[in-house]
């Protein structure tokens, strides 16, 4: 009998052991299921994100600088980013200040700078709280500076003195707070005043996990008009910058950063992130969930490995008769170890299998009802296969060893 021949009938003859004792195989396989799952969901997820990231990357152009308060990254001692601070929040709101912004403003090389300051305050439609979106003070140049579009009326220009009190709403919020895609020449009551909306944004793609703030859901008003109504204390929380020549973007970057320092009487006070770096720091924080789901999914296939080492030294017991005969009849103590080696291997592998098929239910349903957008790859399919596999011949050793060492008399003997 030839090697293919053999692997092929103990294939056939694991699947009919499994089809035989189907509720026994599946609760020996669900260790197993629940590990792959978890992975290959977790994998998935991640790779969606990172994905996200690279669209918004794209679409905000890669030569975007963003300035934040706090240190919100650590970096190492050649610059890079090798951890997030956690405790300072993505969406914690520091103090920059006015002189910050132009700091900023004015370093070598700089194109523009846009300032994002939080203005705090309830809004209300027709006297009524409504679901209470961010709303941003900012100025004319930041649909230029994030190359979005307004998918309807206009954004307000730099001089508002004429008319100050007018607002531009992220696609949310149009829904959200109006009930409609397009609600132009709607108002709402904001720190006593009544504002207009002139223009809404088409949708950001704003990936999950992003130091950014979703502008979706946000309100943006005039800089100037804000100033007003908050007598200049409006919280600075972030400024947007653009280098003249994108190819100096590291020099520009380094100088804006020096000059902050600079400023701040060389404390380091503020964060300092090109667009790439997003990636980096989308990446530490998957890697971190990552490790705790792998970790927690190691400890499934354990316990997966065991219960299938429990079954097959159960099976070898049972087969006891079996492995006697077919020892008289001439079969080598390897053909028994490989026997039971494919059995266990075949309950592990389609353990691993169901966990897949699991997994991408759940993907697609995450992508349906969520912002998340899970991808798998054949590379992680691939690999939770082979662990899977791995993990049958781990813990089907000790059993197919114990009825390959079977003395075929004593085998005999069992009936």
């Amino acid at each position: 009998m030839t090697l293919r021949s053999t692997i092929r009938s103990n294939i056939k003859m694991a699947l009919s052991s499994v089809k035989s004792n189907k509720w026994r195989s599946f609760l020996t396989m669900l260790g197993i299921i629940i590990g792959i799952t978890s992975v290959v969901t977790v994998v998935s997820i991640g790779e969606g994100i990172k994905h996200q990231v690279n669209g918004q990357i794209s679409q905000l152009g890669s030569d975007l600088i963003t300035v934040r308060p706090g240190e919100l990254v650590q970096r190492d001692s050649s610059g890079s980013i090798n951890g997030v601070n956690f405790l300072q929040g993505s969406n914690s709101f520091g103090s920059l200040t006015q002189n910050d912004m132009n700091v900023v403003a004015k370093t070598k090389d700089v194109q523009q700078a846009v300032p994002l300051a939080l203005v705090n305050g309830v809004v209300k439609v027709e006297g009524l709280k409504g679901s209470s979106p961010l709303v941003l003070a900012t100025t004319s140049d930041l649909p230029k500076l994030l190359s979005q579009s307004i998918a309807g009326g206009s954004f307000f220009e730099s001089d508002t003195s004429a008319e100050p009190y007018v607002a531009v709403i992220g696609a949310n919020v149009a829904q959200k707070l109006f009930h409609q895609r397009m609600p132009l020449g709607s108002s709402f009551e904001f720190l006593g005043q009544q504002f207009f909306v002139q223009g809404v944004f088409n949708k950001f793609d704003t990936p999950p996990l992003s130091l950014s703030t979703d502008f979706n859901d946000t309100i943006f008003i005039p800089y100037t008009t804000a100033q007003m109504l908050t007598q200049n204390n409006t919280q600075l929380y972030e400024v947007l910058a653009k280098p003249t020549d994108p190819a100096q973007l590291g020099t520009v970057v380094k100088n804006i950063s020096d000059s902050l320092t600079n400023e701040h009487q060389g404390q380091q006070k503020f964060t300092v992130l090109r667009q790439d770096e997003g990636l980096a720091v989308t990446n530490n924080v998957l890697d971190l969930l990552t490790r705790l789901i792998a970790g927690i999914a190691a400890i499934s296939l354990l316990v997966g490995g065991i219960s299938i080492m429990d079954v097959m030294l159960v099976s070898v017991a049972e087969r006891m008769h079996e492995i006697g005969i077919r020892k008289a009849l001439g079969a080598t103590n390897r053909q028994i170890l490989t026997q039971f080696l494919t059995e266990a291997s075949v309950l592990s592998v389609l353990g691993g299998l169901i966990g897949v098929v699991v997994s991408l239910a759940i993907a697609f349903l995450i992508g349906s009802f969520s912002p998340l957008t899970p991808v798998v790859t054949w590379q992680i399919v691939l690999l939770a296969t082979g662990v899977s596999l791995v993990v049958g011949i781990i813990f089907g050793t000790a059993p197919a060893l114990k009825a390959a060492r079977k003395d075929p008399i004593d085998a005999l003997r069992n009936n």
